[in-house]
């Protein structure tokens, strides 16, 4: 089992509130995707409130964002979900019905030890590191991805002397 995990957070500001007639097709599919997501392969865990989602999250300066974050086995396994689930990639199609373009990145992907919980504090800190700095390996994107530290140093032929010295 690998000793890092994959953590994504991803965040939008909708056209208008979420109980509005405008949003009822996004809300109305909520519970059906988190419920993709729980039964995909690679998810660990989403972040979600007593309403089973993440919809009352305040986050980010602005109570108008929702915020998505949950952790992955590995980028292939989080990609498989967003892109290629038909109920996943259904939704995705239709958010400019319901959300507001951003300017910015609105989505960053981070690796934290297996078993770790990330938390919206520590999202929004990579997600300002990725807008301040661009992809490096503590925030990245899904086109500019890193490898998980565990495997970064596995590959590494210095570190392997460092860790065996001859003798």
């Amino acid at each position: 089992m690998p000793s890092y995990h994959l953590a994504q957070v991803n965040i939008a500001l909708p056209l208008e509130p979420l109980d509005s007639a405008r949003l009822a097709g996004f809300v109305s599919s909520l519970d059906s995707v988190n419920a993709l997501a729980d039964a995909a392969p690679g998810f660990f865990w989403r972040l979600k409130t007593e309403d089973g989602d993440a919809t009352a999250v305040r986050a980010f300066g602005d109570d108008r964002i929702i915020v998505n974050m949950s952790v992955w086995e590995s980028p292939e396994a989080l990609s498989d979900f967003t892109f290629r689930n038909p109920g996943h990639v259904a939704v995705m199609r239709r958010r400019r019905e319901w959300f507001v373009p951003m300017k910015e990145a609105f989505a960053v992907l981070w690796w934290i030890p297996a078993g770790h919980v990330p938390t919206v504090a520590e999202a929004e800190e990579r997600l300002e590191h990725l807008r301040r700095h661009g992809p490096t390996p503590r925030a990245f994107t899904f086109r500019h991805q890193f490898p998980a530290p565990d495997a970064q140093a596995a590959a590494d032929p210095a570190s392997e002397a460092a860790r065996c010295p001859a003798g």
